[in-house]
């Protein structure tokens, strides 16, 4: 596989602001169009970590095996601390960049695909861009504005939204704190998820600003006999 690009961070001074709102894109998104013969399909979806990004692009390469080329680019967190967060508490947020050409001439793909994703200021996301040779050489710039029309207009049907840094922790506790805990849930901008065994396990995606009052208030409510796992 191709070096990374590079490890960078905001666009200043190398960090993010704790714990600072980012732009990703909404959800999955898709495009295609041709030029000369050619077929671009374009693919953009949500990725917090290199995994995800690496794992978004190998479903693309296993839907098109037969594609000439599978184009991919990511902006991801570098590190799993900073995934969810959007921090890493001694550095700042530290993105990892990523492309490659594929086979393409260098320069003309892979490149242009990761700009856009830096110009529209999108992060933790993974893009790859399908092609179908059509017979007709494009160049170097046909090509490069082809595989940038596949990425801008995927982001476009993803749509881009504005989201603060989130943290994870699983929240474990007898049935009958169960209803207790599932209300003060509820009452919060928490996305949750019950698993109803022996005891209960409510995994938990919170705001990193609100994350530590909920957690309080779940210890107070329980008094002390949640079990909380970050």
């Amino acid at each position: 596989m191709p070096a990374l690009l590079s490890a960078v961070t905001d666009r200043s001074d190398g960090t993010e602001a704790h714990p600072a709102s980012f732009r990703t894109v909404a959800g999955p998104g898709e495009s295609r169009f041709e030029v000369r013969g050619s077929e671009f399909i374009g693919y953009v979806a949500p990725a917090n970590t290199v995994q995800e990004a690496e794992s978004f692009v190998d479903r693309i390469r296993e839907r098109h095996p037969d594609a000439t080329h599978n184009v991919p680019a990511y902006r991801v967190p570098a590190d799993a601390e900073s995934a969810e967060t959007g921090t890493n508490r001694a550095t700042g947020t530290m993105l990892r960049e990523y492309q490659s050409d594929d086979g393409e001439p260098s320069g003309s793909s892979g490149k242009p695909a990761l700009n856009v994703l830096v110009q529209r200021e999108i992060r933790n996301v993974a893009a790859v861009v399908t092609r179908y040779y059509g017979g007709t050489n494009l160049g170097v710039g046909g090509l490069a504005r082809a595989y940038s029309r596949a990425v801008k207009d995927a982001v476009d049907d993803a749509g881009v939204v504005e989201t603060v840094p989130h943290e994870r922790f699983v929240v474990t506790v007898e049935y009958d704190d169960s209803g207790t805990v599932r209300g003060l849930l509820e009452s919060s901008d928490a996305e949750f998820e019950g698993t109803y065994e022996a005891d209960v396990a409510f995994e938990v995606r919170a705001p990193v600003d609100e994350g530590a009052t909920l957690r309080d208030r779940i210890r107070s409510a329980t008094s002390g006999r949640a079990d909380i796992e970050r």
